[in-house]
């Protein structure tokens, strides 16, 4: 029996269910059950492409925010929460997100007034958690195998108070060129205890700290490449400054063995009107190529 790839057509199926949503954080008080407590959440599941609006802090704008808390997550100072992330609000912990929609995960934070009813503030934010691409493998990867959970660290020095949490995942199998790299972000809404005195001295601005143009925003997957830079600054630790942007360390493995290393076997970009499986996911108010570009594989028997 012979396989041979007779050609690419276009289907006209649109791949838009390769989103995902930050629905849950799980905290020492919180087990995420009920769901969606103390989070913002839209009921639309897509992305932000534009890293010049407002919506970049706790999304919004094209994916309204149509669910949001009135209740506040307490967590102690220093301690762990984990995230929960579902391809929908109803999706079950074995639907995260296509495993096309690769890249990194981060998380910041900003002290508000009120974590319920305080706007998201544009500046302010500091990250304390990131994930990339380290020894072959992307965040997104590991999310999927962790059924949608990350674990992360509340600073132990941050004074008491409240916080938006911002979890935040980017998606570059459209991010070729700019916009094209796709952000998955929500906030939750947290009441820090126990807390310390040290007001972190690193922080940015959303909008503000991306642009179209960083590395890690305009980025290709399917020509190869050795490193990754993550977007924003390092993450803030507790007596320490965060360095400026630095890429990932560079796979261990080889190109023949390292995920969509090699041009060879990794997917390519399609012409026209049509883009590869799962990179048509522009959300509500997308205007570019709705064909999907499907591989079709003949059988001749002899």
């Amino acid at each position: 029996m012979k396989f041979s790839t007779v050609a690419l057509i276009a289907s006209a199926v649109c791949a838009v269910s390769a989103h995902t949503i930050f629905t849950d954080l799980i905290t020492s008080t919180n087990t995420g059950n009920p769901r969606y407590v103390g989070m913002r959440l839209p009921s639309y599941d897509g992305p932000i492409t534009d890293v010049t609006t407002a919506e970049n802090a706790c999304n919004g704008g094209p994916n309204p925010l149509t669910q949001i808390s009135t209740q506040k997550l307490t967590v102690k100072a220093g301690e762990t929460v984990t995230l929960q992330w579902r391809h929908t609000l109803v999706a079950g912990n074995d639907d995260i997100v296509d495993a096309s929609h690769l890249g990194p995960i981060m998380v910041y934070m900003a002290k508000v007034s009120d974590s319920v009813t305080s706007a998201p503030p544009v500046s302010g934010w500091f990250k304390i958690y990131e994930d990339g691409y380290t020894n072959g493998v992307w965040a997104v990867t590991k999310l999927i195998q962790n059924k949608g959970l990350v674990s992360v660290t509340i600073p132990s020095c941050i004074p008491s108070g409240d916080y938006l949490f911002r979890g935040e995942l980017i998606a570059l199998h459209g991010a070729q060129s700019y916009p094209g790299a796709q952000f998955y972000m929500e906030c939750a809404q947290l009441t820090v205890t126990n807390g310390g005195s040290t007001v972190p001295d690193q922080s940015v601005s959303f909008p503000g700290t991306y642009k179209g143009s960083d590395p890690g925003i305009s980025f290709n997957l399917y020509n190869g490449f050795k490193s990754y830079t993550i977007p924003g600054p390092r993450p803030w630790t507790c007596g320490s400054t965060p360095s400026s942007p630095s890429p990932s360390p560079s796979p261990k493995t080889s190109p023949a063995t390292s995920p969509v290393t090699s041009p060879a076997t990794s997917p390519s970009p399609v012409s026209g009107n049509c883009l590869n499986q799962y990179q048509q996911c522009g959300g509500q108010t997308y205007t570019g190529g709705t064909l999907n570009a499907v591989k079709i594989w003949k059988i001749e028997q002899f």
